[in-house]
């Protein structure tokens, strides 16, 4: 019998596939890491194939925990979003390696279209801004890097998608092409307005329209199953990416509610509404999630930096075993001794949207140690989210309280200081794998097993309130603006 959803999570740092039952309590999991390349400074790299291969073994792995394909009623995918992937239609294969959503190598195409005037036009009718973090220039750069991929591409030979296209497209063994709106809103491509792709984008990115999925609803079915992959063919009935699979697993589907996922990025989601949000203020407006029944539309503040930076601490420059020791470390301080750290490994997302930025330290004496160092990286993210939830407030989207999930989220001492330089209310749910737990609902109502996404929410299990001094508060943030001056004066950013 038909009693669980299975939730594929794939994401930048691994692939993860959890069974859920149908009161949605996770009743099995299996995740495999995923290898990072770094070809060149700023440039970041996965092996589609290793992604499928990932998919295919965390599935298994799962699905015959339970009892095989006929313990599965439907399949959810969730996924890195804008990470590129060109194949060939006929065999299947990617013409090169994925580039991922961290990538640099677009910056200088984009900076030529914002200097050329087109970022007004491309807010207005993608709500992104013109940064290689989407897929838009990266596809223009796999068609750039030989002749005949381009005439293949216009010839409708090659397909491109984000991740959750590609394991579709693997997953029915070709039949089916498709993205959902969630994911086609984050390529530079798609119009948030008419919920179609754009044509004017098209031609201003020089990316073939061929090249292009069908766009569906988050609920929509996309397809079933190879029958031969797992035992019996399994229909695939909800997909969002993977922060707003999170919005929907978080239970945030009132305007105004929001969540923070403190992943190897931060990512803070507001829902706004069933209108297209404008902002002022340098943040993304986006589809939150599209059902059959409901739409809400969202803004959200990216950090690209944030499991990252403790990545770098602990791999980078070995100042960790794990980053766990990190909450340890930091309260061993009595304050941060005046070192900051603006973590822009891979450019600064928003508010401040340059490519160019790389990372910095400032205030450094001989006093510093090493853990000052680790207390710097820690606190940088709780800086940088209260930097977004400033610009929702100046875009007229102020809160008071945030959801959270995320691997840093585990590190009390990191959330109690986010709460106190954010001046917010935290809340954390005992069930971590909230991105997961969205892909699942989705599913479960494309499957018709439940009636709608109301009912079905991550309870918190962990509470943070701000108890700084506010004078404390204001000064902590004067010194961080001004690292942040000084890390963007390196860059050349104005």
């Amino acid at each position: 019998m038909s009693r669980h959803i299975l939730a594929i999570d794939q994401g930048t740092t691994s692939t993860r596939a959890i069974a859920f039952d149908l009161d949605f309590r996770a009743k099995a999991t299996a995740q495999v890491e995923l290898t990072q390349h770094f070809p060149q400074p700023g440039w970041v790299e996965h092996d589609p194939e290793e992604i499928w291969a990932a998919t295919l073994l965390v599935c298994r792995e799962v699905i015959e925990k339970v009892g095989g394909a006929r313990a599965i009623a439907a399949i959810g995918i969730t996924n890195q979003r804008e990470t590129t992937i060109l194949w060939d239609r006929k065999t299947g294969a990617p013409v090169c390696r994925a580039i991922v959503w961290q990538d640099r190598r677009t910056s200088q195409a984009c900076a030529d279209l914002r200097a050329a005037g087109y970022e007004p036009r491309v807010q207005e009718i993608t709500g992104l801004l013109l940064d290689p973090y989407f897929s838009a220039s990266k596809i223009a750069w796999i068609l750039d890097q030989a002749p005949e991929l381009r005439a293949r591409a216009q010839a409708g030979e090659l397909a491109f998608g984000t991740v959750e296209s590609f394991l579709v497209w693997r997953l029915t063994g070709g039949r089916t092409h498709v993205t959902d709106l969630t994911n086609a809103a984050r390529t530079l491509l798609f119009d948030i307005n008419t919920r179609e792709w754009s044509e004017e984008m098209c031609a201003l990115f020089n990316a073939p329209r061929a090249l292009l999925a069908k766009a569906k609803a988050c609920d929509s079915n996309f397809g079933e199953t190879e029958p031969a992959l797992f035992g019996g063919s399994i229909p695939i009935t909800g997909m969002a990416g993977d922060q707003q699979a999170a919005l929907v697993g978080h239970g945030c589907l009132k305007p105004g509610m929001a969540k923070a996922t403190f992943g190897t990025g931060c990512f803070l989601v507001m829902n706004m509404g069933a209108a297209p949000p404008r902002s002022a203020h340098r943040l993304l407006a986006t589809l939150g999630y599209e059902t059959k029944a409901a739409r809400a539309y969202a803004l959200e503040g990216s950090i690209f930096s944030a499991g990252a930076t403790m990545q770098w601490l602990r791999d980078g420059l070995k100042l960790l075993a794990s980053s766990a020791q990190s909450e340890a470390i930091a309260a061993s301080l009595a304050d941060n001794g005046g070192v900051y750290m603006v973590p822009a490994f891979a450019g600064l997302g928003a508010p401040q949207w340059s490519a160019e930025a790389r990372g910095t330290i400032v205030g450094l004496t001989r006093d510093s140690t090493a853990a000052h160092l680790v207390r710097a990286g820690l606190e940088a993210v709780a800086y940088q989210t209260a930097d977004l939830l400033g610009a929702l407030a100046a875009d007229g989207a102020e809160t008071k309280s945030l959801l959270i999930d995320g691997g840093m989220t585990a590190n009390a001492w990191a959330m109690q200081f986010l709460a106190d330089i954010c001046d917010v209310e935290i809340a954390r749910p005992a069930f971590q794998e909230v991105t997961a737990l969205g892909a699942a609902k989705l599913a479960a109502l494309g499957a018709g097993i439940i009636a709608s996404l109301e009912g079905v929410v991550a309870a918190p299990s962990a509470h943070w309130s701000p108890a700084m001094n506010p004078a404390m508060r204001g000064k902590l943030r004067r010194a961080w603006s001004a690292a942040m001056a000084a890390a963007l004066a390196c860059a050349g950013a104005p």
